[in-house]
């Protein structure tokens, strides 16, 4: 009994410190999409890139460029893997803008929105 609660009384705190520690960040809220009949295919991005719609990419308003984040549509559980090359979206109450392939990849694209799920690395200081 007395090894049991000495064991208890190590892992607990043990186990805080190391989910407490992840570097993997979850996030929900609402998407879109652009690049489609609407002129911003072929522009330049925030990061200076020319946005090609039938890329994998997004816009997010604080993310490093570079990121690479899970968005995953919580209506249906399908995923895709973007990466931040643009700022917004300047919709209020949206997080991510997504390229139209993603939201294809995500079968958003006949809504137009969808609640999703976004889960990335935080990036080591």
């Amino acid at each position: 009994m007395q090894v049991t609660k000495s064991f208890i009384r190590l892992a607990i705190p043990l186990l805080l410190v190391i989910t407490g520690c992840s570097r993997r960040i979850t996030e929900t809220g609402m998407a879109s999409y652009y690049g489609v009949n609407d002129g911003f295919n072929g522009r330049k991005t925030a990061n200076g890139e020319i946005f090609n719609t039938y890329r994998l990419t997004a816009a997010h308003k604080t993310l490093p460029f570079g990121t690479v984040v899970k968005v995953t549509n919580l209506s249906n559980g399908e995923s895709v893997k973007v990466r931040i090359n643009d700022r917004g979206p300047y919709i209020k109450g949206r997080i991510i803008d997504l390229s139209a392939k993603a939201a294809e990849k995500i079968d958003m694209t006949s809504k137009g929105i969808a609640q999703v799920k976004l889960s990335y690395k935080k990036k080591k200081k």
